[in-house]
């Protein structure tokens, strides 16, 4: 058990009317635990939603309206600067490169990165009464049967491509039978997505089931890795087929007997490629179809929104709403395009205001939007720009549910509480963090510093020419981002005592399995 965790969880009480040990000092039952909906963005960019860039050429009402009504994080990380680690890290509170993935994201027939042992969010929550439901991009691998008993970890390691071997992979996998390893058996009562909207099977999932049998190769024509597929897939309908099921999801719940509590976990699958905006959104934003697609991506958070208000349960649950990992800026040309072309086009930055973009160490890859709505416990239309990731939600939510977490659970999740509280502190919640790019670049930020050792920091998507020669030393980069936000002045050779402290703190992390400070 961690130390001061029953501390921490007595935080709870008194937090709102709705949720608390309040009641029990005067023999009042206790009431009921707040549902909890995260909205996971996929290539959002901090600079998208207009409430965090007023230079936005994006309507974005309901992510806005969220942060009138909630908390806004203008300091929040992803753990990872791409979307399989930090899909990782949010349902388990861990770093992703304490697995096998050391880099890159998981590939069309990778198996499960978590593995059946470890605790992640769902399974903690049902441990707790709830009813658990993941309704989009899991991202995290499957146990895909095959015909002949053979599995892709024989030919290649997770994060590694070879699209011969993983087409050839992909003509073995038998979809008549039920897949293994997926939400359902890392915690979730149901599942229903488009595993990933780019990759094969080009279908729906639901449970371990696809939704009909992809009998053949997709189409050349359509976006995406080659692989197989349902007749006449549709990739404009993925989105608005996960708003309707997520919003039939709460209906069900708040008309299921007992009052039970639920999770509904929403990972979309914009503005990812295929960036395939619906007809009802094409023209509608001043960013091209990028800004079409989040749009659509904000009408989805108001359509989940509404389900929950009304069904009369918006007093009583938790909405968190942020991204995976920053945007590549594509302006939507094929359904793709280049990377920072809906900034040379349209004008239109969603790295505004930092450095960097989706698969870099920088600012721009990692840091996001984040907010938390939850009546009579976060004051509305606030901000905090108090450093978190995305991983602290696991330690948050056993706090709020009083979840003894054990000594090898959530090794770098830190509960985020006393900011939901506004709670007056000497010391910040989280320490430190460590940030990790698609190439495998680490990262350690301390304060206001951040210090990038080596001279990377490309990503994997920024190609080598858009390093400042000015800012990419030898040796690594250090940075004082409170003094530096546009990370453009690189003091490493200045402040090599900065340099040995954050070395020293990032490999004491990286070798003792968790965050120290917990």
């Amino acid at each position: 058990m961690r130390p001061g965790f029953f501390l921490a969880a007595a935080c709870v009480v008194g937090v709102a009317p709705s949720f608390g040990a309040e009641g029990l000092s005067n023999g009042r039952p206790k009431a009921q635990p707040p549902n909890i909906v995260i909205i996971l963005a996929d290539d959002l960019g901090y600079g998208d939603p207009q409430c965090y860039n007023t230079e936005s050429k994006i309507p974005t009402p309901n992510i806005d309206r969220l942060a009138s009504e909630g908390l806004r994080f203008t300091n929040a990380h992803t753990p990872s600067s791409v979307c399989t680690p930090t899909r990782y890290g949010l349902l388990t509170g861990r770093y992703c490169w304490r697995t096998v993935l050391k880099k890159s994201v998981l590939w069309p027939w990778d198996e499960p990165l978590i593995k059946a042992e470890r605790l992640t969010l769902p399974a903690m929550l049902k441990a707790h009464g709830y009813h658990a439901a993941c309704i989009g991009k899991w991202h995290l691998g499957w146990e895909w049967p095959t015909s002949d008993s053979s599995r892709i970890t024989e030919t290649m390691q997770p994060g590694q491509y070879d699209a011969t071997s993983r087409v050839a992979f992909g003509e073995k996998v038998d979809f008549t039978r039920p897949i293994g390893g997926g939400p359902c058996e890392r915690g979730f009562d149901v599942y229903f997505g488009d595993d990933v909207p780019n990759f094969p099977p080009y279908c729906f999932i639901e449970n371990d089931r696809t939704v009909g049998i992809p009998a053949a190769l997709k189409p050349k024509a359509m976006f995406g890795h080659p692989g197989p597929s349902v007749p006449g897939w549709d990739l404009t309908a993925v989105m608005p087929t996960l708003a309707s099921r997520a919003a039939d999801y709460i209906g069900q719940r708040a008309e299921e007997p007992g009052n039970k509590p639920f999770f509904l976990y929403m990972p979309l699958t914009a503005p990812h490629t295929p960036i395939a905006p619906t007809e009802q959104f094409r023209g509608t934003s001043q960013a091209g179809l990028y800004g079409d697609f989040v749009h659509e991506v904000d009408a989805t958070v108001g359509q989940v929104l509404e389900a929950i208000g009304q069904h009369g349960l918006s007093a009583n649950t938790i909405v968190l709403f942020t991204s995976d990992n920053g945007s590549p800026a594509r302006n939507g040309k094929n359904m793709s395009g280049p990377t920072r072309s809906v900034v040379a086009d349209y004008g239109h930055d969603p790295s505004r205001p930092w450095r960097g973009m989706k698969a870099d160490i920088w600012e721009g890859g990692h840091r996001v939007p984040c907010i938390v709505r939850w009546p009579g416990a976060v004051s509305p239309g606030t901000a905090t720009d108090e450093v978190i990731c995305l991983t602290d939600f696991m330690a948050t939510v056993a706090a709020i549910v009083g979840h003894d977490l054990p000594e090898h659970a959530a090794e770098d999740s830190y509960s985020l509480l006393p900011l939901l509280r506004n709670e007056k502190r000497d010391q910040p919640v989280r320490p430190s963090i460590v940030h990790h790019a698609y190439d495998g670049t680490f990262a350690i930020r301390d304060g206001d510093w951040k210090l990038i050792p080596g001279n990377l920091g490309s990503g994997g998507f920024t190609k080598p020419s858009r390093i400042e020669p000015q800012t990419g030393g030898p040796q690594g980069q250090l940075y004082h981002l409170g003094d530096d936000p546009a990370e453009a002045h690189n003091l490493w050779e200045k402040r090599p005592d900065v340099v040995q402290r954050l070395s020293d703190l990032l490999s004491r992390i990286q070798q003792s399995g968790r965050s120290p400070e917990l």
